[in-house]
């Protein structure tokens, strides 16, 4: 539960048992549906156990624009951790449940377990960092180079949390790709039959083998992690 929250660096066997009790509720959220909405309050933040979630915002003309990805272990809500109100819409993309760890809860734990404190600093640390990213693929990368960190990412991600990191199913749509990356539909799929023929990936409706995963490193240019 909660990997990156629940096993800090640092953390006592009790400490741990102690985090732990605080986070026994689950939530299940079917596909489709939300898990929070933009300008909720922002109570607690959520680790997936089952499922994926994409994060996105809305303008006021029903534009849509995906920020995230999150993935099994991975941990939602963050974006609204320090300001108390969340500022994107969480949907999930299969049928999902998450372990919920309310921030009254963490206030309280983390006052007695310091390492608590360092371990949500450093994940906030890597929200910012992955948002920052996220802006400077939209604004340097060539749409080659962003699929390819796109792929890169989930590649090391994946890996990072105990599956294969060359052969997965890509849970999102083309069309939400292309959204995340800046990219329409149309050139999503033209880059991923591209990349299918150059001999870089396989692949088959969502599922997606890379077959030359340095290549594909080289192409995006830059660090996708």
């Amino acid at each position: 539960m909660l990997n990156g929250l629940c096993l800090p660096v640092g953390m006592t066997a009790v400490d741990i048992h102690r985090f732990q009790e605080a986070v026994q509720e689950r939530i299940r959220v079917r596909k489709g549906e939300a898990l929070f909405h933009a300008g909720d309050a922002a109570s607690a933040i959520y680790g997936i156990r089952v499922g994926s979630i994409k994060t996105q915002l809305e303008d006021a003309g029903g534009q849509v624009q995906v920020t995230g990805f999150l993935l099994p272990g991975e941990i939602v809500g963050l974006d609204g951790f320090l300001e108390g109100t969340h500022l994107s819409h969480a949907i999930a993309l299969e049928d999902t449940e998450v372990c919920v760890a309310r921030v009254d809860d963490i206030d309280r734990i983390s006052s007695h377990v310091p390492t608590l404190q360092n371990q949500l600093r450093r994940l906030t640390s890597q929200e910012i960092k992955r948002s920052q990213q996220l802006v400077m693929s939209l604004g340097v990368l060539r749409s080659e180079q962003r699929l390819a960190a796109f792929l890169v990412n989930m590649s090391q991600r994946l890996s990072m949390l105990g599956y294969s990191s060359t052969e997965f199913v890509l849970r999102m749509s083309r069309e939400e790709i292309g959204s995340y990356l800046g990219l329409t539909l149309e050139t999503v799929s033209r880059l991923f039959s591209r990349f299918a023929k150059e001999g870089l990936i396989k692949i088959h409706q969502r599922e997606v083998k890379l077959l030359d995963l340095i290549a594909l490193r080289e192409l995006a240019g830059n660090d996708c992690g």
